[in-house]
């Protein structure tokens, strides 16, 4: 794996569901707001995100960030444990801290992930074999 990825994903619940098409800027999570900068996932950690953050969701919007457009503006940063308990093994996630801002300049791609029966492993995995959720 390389050092520095390739993209880097927003998940969004379907109930804030991003407009087609992107506006410039989208409004800030509850969590980004408080933050003051836009909380991310590399691919390899999606999954639990979805499964910390996402497990009553039964589908989710997940954008995907060309990582060098955003690279100067990304901070690396241990997730905060007191949120969702140690996540060990995931290493350092990338916040963006550009003012916030997160629309259309930023957003490559968007993809709906929807839960299976069995949980968001499946969707993850269908998503890496298809070659758009990759570090």
């Amino acid at each position: 794996m390389s050092d520095k990825p390739t993209y880097i994903y927003k998940l969004v619940p379907s109930t804030a569901a991003p407009p087609d098409p992107l506006p410039e800027v989208l409004p800030l999570s509850e969590l980004d707001a408080k933050s003051g900068f836009i909380h991310f996932s590399t691919a390899p950690q999606v999954l639990n995100t979805l499964k910390w953050f996402f497990k009553d969701d039964s589908e989710v919007y997940v954008l995907r960030v060309n990582y060098d457009n955003v690279e100067k503006d990304i901070r690396w940063e241990d997730p905060k444990a007191e949120v969702c308990g140690p996540r060990g093994g995931e290493g350092m996630f990338p916040h963006l801290y550009n003012g916030p801002k997160l629309g259309k300049q930023e957003v490559e791609s968007v993809r709906i992930l929807e839960k299976s029966e069995a949980g968001w492993d499946e969707p993850v995995r269908k998503a890496e074999q298809e070659g758009w959720l990759v570090y």
